[in-house]
């Protein structure tokens, strides 16, 4: 696999599986999103269960992911 980038941003597998950096634990975690989801959400980590501010953007082919920590303490 390849690493997670640094600022706990994913990088791209397919349209809709992502390799997310848990922003509290460090855990890489695969997520997937619908392809047609965009804006922000909230999603827990499966290793740890704090929440997570998932910001999406981009279309299909050149989805983005950022994530940062829920609670706001980044």
């Amino acid at each position: 696999r390849a690493p997670a980038l640094a600022g706990c941003i994913d990088w791209r597998r397919m349209d809709d599986e992502f390799l997310i950096q848990c922003p509290y634990c460090g855990e890489e975690v695969e997520v997937h999103l619908e392809p047609d989801l965009e804006g922000a959400l909230v999603q827990g980590c499966e290793v740890c269960c704090n929440l997570w501010l998932l910001r999406l953007s981009g279309a299909a082919g050149a989805r983005r992911v950022e994530v940062a920590r829920a609670d706001g303490s980044d």
